[in-house]
């Protein structure tokens, strides 16, 4: 039997390892988590992301992440999406971002402010939550939502040329 070769590294430094949420309550129509920096309106409106802490699964980095910035203690996963090599907007450094489709119940509160605690990168921010019904009319920032297309084809969000 011989072993598999090992995959080469692509030249240049690691990519960051992160996860990302589509933390979705459905109601009458689907709704999707979405959060503004308090603080940082430059920010734009994102889902629940961050990085992958040294040996922490994906699944349960994306409810660590999930509950840090939002305060949810009831999200599940349902399902991976996709996995994006995608480099920081600001930065440009190499970012690979798994997505996952969370759950929560339809009787989760429509919108709330939550305080980060603890001493992580997020300690002491805010964050205006709410849910926003699918498909969306604007892009997310960093186009975050790229993969709503593959949770279910009639999430794919749809620009709004309205005046």
């Amino acid at each position: 039997m011989t072993r598999p070769r090992p995959r080469p590294r692509p030249p240049g430094p690691r990519p960051r390892t992160r996860v990302a949420a589509y933390v979705v309550r459905h109601r009458a129509v689907p709704e999707i988590l979405v959060f503004d920096h308090v603080d940082i309106p430059d920010a734009g409106t994102q889902i629940p992301a961050g990085g992958v802490r040294p040996g922490e699964g994906l699944e349960e980095a994306v409810l660590r992440e999930v509950t840090e910035e939002t305060g949810l203690l009831t999200a599940t996963v349902v399902r991976q999406i996709a996995v994006e090599d995608k480099p920081h907007p600001e930065t440009g450094q190499p970012r690979r971002t798994t997505f996952f489709l969370l759950q929560v119940p339809p009787d989760t509160s429509d919108a709330w402010e939550h305080h980060v605690d603890g001493d992580g990168d997020d300690a002491g921010l805010a964050f205006a939550c709410w849910f926003l019904p699918l498909p969306l009319r604007q892009p997310l920032a960093d186009r975050q939502d790229a993969w709503l297309g593959h949770v279910d084809p009639r999430f794919t969000t749809v620009a709004d040329n309205s005046p």
